[in-house]
């Protein structure tokens, strides 16, 4: 499987497995260590996960932890635009940038200024109705996430009953809508990402961690944002601070579960677990 980003492919599936580095331009995400507001550490950041090796620079200029405060469209571009200038200025086409947003607006703009990237919609078109038009009009790659209502109240939003199958059922049936909705937008480049941590308890984040290889049926590249999150540190009883180990457990399962892209903090530990992940499926007897 390839994505076109403005005519740049990248290789995603087995074997070619990509990490995608997080760079919040914003001063309020959940994991204090990725907050990065001023050039000088935008430019710092993304030039150390090119150094790492991800594969993808994922710029986040709104909060989605739970409970975030609402923010203007036009500040979000503003943060957004400075985190791409440095961006490009560093990785250049050779490390191909992600938005994280659910605006239309938004990603309309920052094409007009930029260029073709990939659109990160941890709404899958639900919060903007004009987002998968527009994705599809420019033709960009999708990720779309399933999340219920919006970061201020998902976490009020997690009965999944057991007699529909759970949250991995109900995931299942919201990317059989989502699929649809974005083919018929003309949007060709698609990946799926089951949204861990966005409306799900510790408890219902593992079942869909145990059941995401069930995605495979849509033949799309999957991908997983795990890095960090509640159910590692509350299982844990640590902080956001100490779960890199915990990240890098879960995230060789969610390899072993046919994820194709990680999304993480952490690019030299999660670079270092797809490397080991290959070699081990290289090498493994049958």
């Amino acid at each position: 499987m390839e994505i076109n980003t403005g005519g740049f492919m990248i290789p995603l599936g087995p074997g070619s497995e990509q990490v995608m580095a997080i760079v919040n331009v914003t001063p309020d995400s959940f994991f204090t260590g990725s907050r990065r507001q001023s050039d000088a550490e935008i430019a710092s950041a993304v030039e150390a996960a090119v150094r790492d090796g991800a594969g993808i620079i994922d710029l986040g200029g709104y909060s989605s932890r739970p409970g975030a405060a609402d923010i203007p469209a036009d500040e979000e571009l503003r943060r957004l635009e400075n985190g791409f200038r440095a961006a490009r200025g560093i990785a250049g086409a050779a490390c191909p940038v992600s938005v994280d947003t659910f605006r239309a607006n938004v990603v309309a703009r920052l094409y007009e200024e930029f260029g073709a990237f990939i659109v990160n919609d941890i709404s899958a078109g639900e919060l903007d109705p004009e987002m998968m038009a527009t994705v599809g009009r420019l033709g960009l790659p999708y990720i779309a996430m399933h999340m219920r209502g919006t970061p201020r109240t998902m976490s009020a939003l997690t009965d999944y009953p057991a007699e529909t199958g759970g949250v991995t059922g109900e995931v299942l049936r919201y990317f059989v809508r989502k699929t649809a909705e974005a083919r018929a937008a003309g949007i060709k480049d698609l990946i799926l990402d089951p949204g861990f941590g966005f409306a799900k308890t510790a408890e219902q984040n593992f079942e869909l961690l145990g059941g995401m290889d069930t995605l495979a049926v849509f033949g799309l590249p999957v991908l997983a944002g795990l890095s960090r999150k509640r159910m590692i540190w509350k299982t844990l009883g640590v902080t956001p601070e100490e779960a890199l180990n915990g990240t890098s457990v879960l995230n060789w399962e969610a390899l072993r579960q046919g994820a194709s892209i990680l999304r993480v903090h952490d690019v030299r530990e999660a670079v270092e677990t797809v490397r080991l992940f290959r070699t081990y499926m290289k090498n493994k007897s049958s």
